[in-house]
């Protein structure tokens, strides 16, 4: 064997062994786990919040208050939830948390907030043109909201050596979209503590 013969050996078998050692495992678990591997914001943080305060909103007085008043179910939007926390925190899949847990209840009735109203605007602008009159949606029929859900997620962390603990605060309030009154304010805190 020669030496170029030599080297091309060395490096395949340099190549398998790298290959062998970047092999990863996969494995399927319950989305409704808690697997924290980093301490930070995660999955099982954004649902047992949205949980909660679904919770909350929806057991709260001021639905029996507004169904007694009007006769109907209550419109709800859940608009700007601004996360203000140290850690990037995707806002969207909280709203989309939140949204989930209302209308699977049924108890209030949910519209599309204003990104996704738009494109239903310009879906219904494209049948106007595009669809047979017999299946063109009308404009002017959209459903107006009676309250609207804001919010804020903040957090504090403390840290020494490979000591951290990290406190988040999720506060969120419902305003009637006539009077701007405040029906409801809750929130939920979770408290981390990690090491490593």
């Amino acid at each position: 064997m020669n030496t170029l013969q030599y080297q091309t050996l060395f490096f395949s078998l340099a190549l398998l062994v790298l290959l062998g050692c970047a092999q990863k495992t996969v494995t399927r678990v319950d989305t409704n786990s808690d697997i924290d591997l980093s301490g930070r914001w995660n999955d099982a943080d954004s649902r047992r919040v949205a949980e909660a305060l679904s919770e909350s909103v929806l057991s709260s007085a001021w639905r029996g208050d507004f169904a007694q008043r009007e006769g109907r179910k209550p419109v709800v939007i859940v608009g700007l939830i601004t996360n203000k926390s140290h850690e990037h925190i995707e806002p969207s899949t909280f709203i989309k948390d939140i949204e989930k847990e209302m209308v699977r209840t049924g108890l209030v009735r949910v519209v599309q907030h204003n990104e996704f109203r738009e494109k239903l605007r310009e879906e219904r602008a494209d049948q106007q043109e595009f669809a047979s009159p017999e299946t063109q949606k009308r404009w002017g029929q959209e459903l107006g909201a009676d309250y609207m859900m804001f919010g804020t997620i903040n957090s504090i962390v403390d840290s020494e050596g490979r000591r951290q603990v990290t406190f988040y605060q999720i506060d969120l309030e419902l305003a009637h979209l006539e009077t701007n009154e405040l029906v409801w304010v809750d929130g939920k805190k979770i408290k981390k503590y990690i090491v490593g």
